[in-house]
């Protein structure tokens, strides 16, 4: 064959642009490929080997962290070490300080609605993920799509760098190099000093132990001062008042402090003399006090008595028994009398039958005087040699006694 007739590269290379592009059309005219094409930012679009199984109604959930660090779109997104979704983006926070982290999770896996979020590390120098962590309490809501997981439930955990940066701090300027001189000083101090140390430590921890022992009244007395405390901020202004009004009080007994000064050594001087004055007195005062004492039980001993006896005394001639007589403008008096047993009442109170036939009159004795009375007691009278002329026999004499009839006012006759 002529060489010639052989085509040319360039030949080849629009044949084979013409066959793509002739293909490309028949696929947008038979629906094949989109007529807008998918976005492809780079090769971290691309899912990740091995990443979870989305499947077929995944639902997003924004998480807030103060530092990513390292995390980058297609991390995995896991539950107990479990991948359940993965991170789709990473965008710069509202107030420009803090990260949202876009993750998309299975819809298969539901979880709480307080559940939080921590980004770690799989190794040493293994990837950034994000886990899922469970809240303390389960309320029973769970995470829905739009849901979002704020920065006061997420955290990060200790960078490898940040623990070598803190090694090498305390190895080179953090003061390794001067333990050997807080030892030595140490030593000095307590050289010697063994026992002293021993039962300083001994009583260290019976302070302790008791402190231990007492948390729970050391609790409440906390809480009693934090109630204090609520109870004075809420009367902030009673208290302002208060110490306010005692300001002018205040200044006058600052102003008065020399008389009160005065006033007390006064004080202390006269009760030296009070003293002084007692212990002279005692046996004197111990005497009065007993001679006191039978005054003293006589009035205990009156009891109730001297009390009644002061009433009627204030109340005399009219005591309280008497205003009980009191009928409107006059006075009832009831008086009670009593003989003595042989007394003969005339007349008498119970009228006696009527007399029978007339008895003779009785002839006097021969041997009495006439101008005596038979009832006389005849024996002189030893001062004046004279009869006393005193009625021996003779009864008592009373008023008439009405009977059958009552009293106006209710009283009884006497």
């Amino acid at each position: 064959m002529n060489r010639d007739s052989l085509p040319s590269r360039k030949a080849l290379g629009a044949a084979a642009a013409g066959a793509v592009a002739l293909g490309l059309g028949f696929a947008v005219v038979l629906g094949a490929v989109p007529a807008n094409p998918v976005r492809f930012d780079g090769i971290e679009d691309l899912p990740l080997p091995g990443g979870a199984d989305l499947g077929s109604h995944p639902y997003r959930v924004t998480a807030e962290l103060d530092d990513v660090l390292s995390l980058v779109p297609q991390s995995a997104v896991k539950v107990n070490d479990v991948a359940v979704g993965r991170v789709t983006a990473i965008e710069l926070g509202a107030d420009h300080w803090s990260a949202r982290v876009t993750l998309e999770i299975n819809g298969d896996v539901r979880l709480p609605a307080g559940a939080g979020a921590r980004l770690e590390q799989s190794s040493l120098l293994g990837e950034k993920y994000i886990q899922l962590v469970a809240p303390q309490k389960d309320d029973g809501t769970r995470l829905t799509d739009g849901s979002v997981i704020p920065i006061a439930r997420t955290n990060r955990n200790t960078e490898v760098e940040e623990v070598f940066g803190a090694l090498s701090l305390l190895l080179n300027g953090g003061g390794v190099n001067q333990l050997k001189t807080i030892t030595r000083e140490l030593n000095a101090a307590l050289g010697g000093r063994e026992p002293e140390v021993r039962s300083m430590l001994n009583r260290v921890n019976t302070l302790v132990t008791n402190l231990d022992a007492h948390r729970g009244d050391i609790t409440r007395a906390l809480d009693g001062v934090n109630r204090l405390s609520a109870t004075l901020a809420g009367r902030k202004k009673d208290v302002d008042t208060v110490l306010t009004g005692l300001s002018p009080g205040l200044k006058t007994l600052e102003n008065q402090r020399g008389s009160l000064l005065t006033m007390l050594r006064a004080l202390d001087t006269l009760s030296g003399v009070a003293v002084s004055t007692v212990d002279a007195s005692k046996k004197d005062m111990i005497a009065d006090l007993k001679a006191l004492a039978p005054t003293l039980t006589a009035l205990a001993d009156a009891g109730a008595d001297l009390p009644d006896s002061l009433q009627v005394l204030l109340t005399y001639p009219f005591t309280d028994e008497v205003m009980n007589g009191i009928k409107g403008d006059y006075l009832n008096t009831y008086l009670h009398l009593a003989a003595t047993p042989g007394t003969e009442v005339i007349p008498p109170l119970i009228p006696k039958p009527d007399p029978g036939p007339t008895t003779p009159t009785p002839t006097p004795d021969p041997g009495t005087d006439p101008g005596t009375d038979p009832g006389t007691d005849p024996t002189p009278d030893p001062g004046t040699g004279e009869r006393a002329g005193r009625n021996t026999s003779s009864p008592l004499p009373l008023p008439p006694v009405t009977t059958g009839t009552t009293p106006k006012d209710g009283g009884e006759n006497r």
